[in-house]
């Protein structure tokens, strides 16, 4: 497999990241039209952690890190490294010491499609980290891949310099193309559910703020008393 290590991609507007950093992957998700999602699979392995930054990508060969230790050279202030590989594979790609490597290097944490090790040195550092598996198999360095290509996770795509969004629901691509107009979005949304969660507490139903007795009448469904209800059950 031969490969190609890009450099300087561009990179999404500092300014528009961090005002993303202040939303949860489900609200920035839900405000692009329910997109961008990386799907249930990727786990944190720390809990109460948001991070967002710029992707730097990584496509290996299963139970191959070689690309991992070309990425840290391509990685900078406010990255982090998305990993997938070219078919499916659980093995412990990473692990403590590509952490050490990359925080050194500003680095906020790593998302891969593979598996990740030493889960407990990753928390005590502070490396935050989110993966498809966790696994003590080692890995080979031994294939060529690329670094700072385009790569899928989930049916997504991931181009260098987007950015990624990751807490304990799981974790979200922006284009970088859109960062700005997804803070945007994610901020009025985030204000329209301040006013619903007012509402909610005063103990206004869902069923009234959004219209939904209308919506159950349409599709049928009825209300019956539990007499009416057992009454009907007895006679069937």
């Amino acid at each position: 497999m031969s490969g190609v290590i890009v450099t300087n991609p561009p990179k999404a507007d500092a300014k528009d990241v961090e005002a993303l950093a202040g939303f949860g992957v489900a609200t920035i998700s839900e405000a692009l039209g329910r997109t961008g999602l990386l799907g249930p699979e990727l786990r944190p392995v720390q809990q109460g952690v948001r991070v967002a930054g710029t992707a730097v990508t990584v496509l290996s060969w299963p139970g191959d890190n070689l690309m991992i230790h070309a990425a840290v050279e391509q990685c900078g202030e406010g990255d982090i490294l998305v990993v997938t590989t070219t078919s499916p594979s659980t093995d412990g790609m990473f692990g403590e010491l590509f952490a050490t490597a990359l925080q050194r290097r500003g680095v906020r944490g790593v998302v891969t499609n593979a598996g990740i090790r030493d889960t407990q040195e990753l928390r005590e550092m502070g490396f935050a980290a989110w993966s498809r598996a966790v696994s003590s198999q080692g890995t080979v360095k031994a294939t060529g891949g690329s670094v700072n290509v385009p790569i899928a996770i989930d049916g997504q795509v991931i181009r260098p310099g987007d950015v990624i969004v990751a807490d304990d629901d799981g974790v979200v691509v922006v284009p970088r193309e859109r960062a700005r107009e997804a803070a945007e979005k994610s901020e009025a949304r985030e204000a329209k559910e301040a006013q619903t969660r007012a509402a909610f507490i005063e103990g206004q139903l869902g069923l009234d703020r959004y219209g939904l007795r209308d919506t159950l009448k349409r599709l049928g469904v009825e209300y019956r008393t539990y007499e009416e209800y057992s009454g009907e059950g007895a006679q069937s």
